[in-house]
């Protein structure tokens, strides 16, 4: 039996209630990929938009019996390529599962599914007093199971860690379409391997997670903002390793450049008036003298990489602002043209040689590269523009991407620090990873996965 017969027999044994199961092309289109727009996409048999963990299970034990590929998706915000479909799979969405089941205050913990924005969940324990740190840039709009697949970071995590850092346990359908329990609701746990947390992070290729408990900690104190302007990408830098070097550690250090800020402030008019070729972003939630100490401490070390102006900012709304525009940043750059992503991740302290290093590629290659990152913890986004129907610029920003890949590694980086491997990364993964160690990844998969149905195709 062919992928065809074999798919459409999947549909056949799927009992599922009216409405879950789409199959019209126009719709399915439009489930079946992320945000990479320089990703393959294949076309899906159908979408299944599940509302159940059971019905998962269902989907799954239907598609193992048959051999036919599984790829799950939440909100559709990734950026590399790791919710795409792959041509005759089913396309399994989790975003109707989308309800915060419990929240702990004792236990400090919450128990959500997949399909969670991860605002919400924010929004829903901060009544409680109560705060879940990891905050990508797409918080307002991704879901907790995506965040889960990719270890998803954001710009608290210098301070307070990524996705991983913050899960207890997971229901999970495995890719023979059993469900079950990994982890714990215990502050304390080495009961057997740590399972859950190699779920985190394997961007659906080792199991489909259908609800997550994850802890939780108490709302932070009120930040200082601390802004510094600079006249070049590598002063920034420089910046960031001073203070480091400084022994700072901010709840939040994000670089912003001036593509980013003018895309921003043409798209939705917010009044940025910054005139500075990088903006630094520093956030510092110490309470009381020690946080005044730390912004005072942070306006020197910007001062003294060359920031042009440095200042502790006292107008809350300018702030916010200027935070907003960092989460606006790559959406804004979309609307320009095909963005090409990267997310590589490097030392502190070569933080300033990894930015010299992006600005000469867009110069070698000639190319507009933007610059946004999570400056503090390394993991930088250079966001390669070209224009609508340009091949050949197209062509150039792939070899850009390349030579990124390729520097990060040589200052001894990562190539994905949050986004995950997806499909845009393989080689770079490749790269990364020795023969022996693949070997390894690979033998889990078989593990978990006997018929390589889930995901089939990214990361390895």
């Amino acid at each position: 039996m062919d992928l065809p017969e074999r798919a459409a027999s999947v549909l056949d044994a799927l009992d599922l209630p009216a409405g879950r199961v789409l199959t019209d092309p126009d719709v399915t289109a439009s489930l079946s990929h992320d945000e990479a727009e320089w990703a393959p996409v294949g076309i899906p048999l159908a979408v299944v938009r599940a509302a159940s963990a059971e019905e998962v299970a269902q989907v799954v034990r239907a598609c193992y019996a048959h051999g036919v590929p599984v790829v799950a998706r939440g909100a559709g915000t990734g950026l590399s390529g790791g919710a795409n479909a792959v041509d005759g799979c089913v396309v399994l969405a989790l975003d109707r599962m989308d309800r915060v089941l419990e929240i702990d205050p004792l236990e400090r913990l919450a128990v959500v599914q997949p399909g969670v924005v991860n605002d919400d969940l924010r929004a829903a324990v901060a009544k409680e007093g109560l705060w879940y740190p990891p905050d990508p840039a797409s918080s307002p709009w991704s879901t907790i199971g995506g965040n889960v697949a990719t270890n998803a970071g954001g710009l608290c995590c210098v301070k307070y860690g990524v996705t991983r850092d913050y899960v207890l346990g997971l229901q999970v359908v495995t890719g023979t379409g059993e469900l079950v329990r990994l982890g714990r609701r215990t502050a304390k746990g080495v009961a057997g391997y740590d399972l859950a947390g190699l779920m985190v992070g394997s961007e659906g290729t080792l199991g489909i997670v259908t609800e997550v408990t994850v802890k939780l900690r108490p709302l932070p104190p009120p930040s200082i903002t601390v802004a510094g302007y600079f006249s070049s990408i590598v002063d920034a830098g420089e910046a960031v390793a001073a203070s480091a070097s400084a022994g700072l550690t901010p709840a939040a250090l994000e670089l912003v450049d001036k593509h980013c800020l003018k895309a921003v402030d043409d798209w939705k008019n917010m009044g940025l008036s910054v005139e500075a070729e990088v903006v630094l972003l520093a956030r510092l939630d110490e309470p009381g003298a020690a946080g005044e100490s730390a912004a005072a401490r942070m306006v020197e070390c910007f001062e003294g990489a060359g920031a042009t102006f440095a200042v502790r900012a006292t107008d809350a709304a300018e702030s916010e602002a200027l935070f907003a525009a960092r989460r606006l940043a790559y959406p804004a750059l979309e609307r320009l043209g095909p963005v090409l992503t990267e997310d590589v991740c490097v030392p502190k302290a070569k933080v300033p040689e990894m930015l010299a290093r992006i600005e000469a590629t867009a110069q070698r290659h000639a190319i507009t590269i933007a610059n946004i990152a999570h400056a503090g913890d390394g993991n930088l986004h250079p966001l390669l523009i070209v224009d609508h129907g340009d091949d050949a610029a197209r062509a150039r920003a792939q070899r850009a991407f390349d030579d990124i890949v390729a520097a990060a590694l040589e200052l001894g980086g990562t190539v994905t620090g949050e986004h995950g491997v997806g499909l845009l990364k393989r080689a770079g993964l490749a790269a990364e990873l020795s023969p022996a160690v693949l070997a390894l990844h690979r033998s889990v998969k078989q593990a978990l996965d006997p018929r390589g149905i889930l995901n089939p195709g990214k990361a390895f």
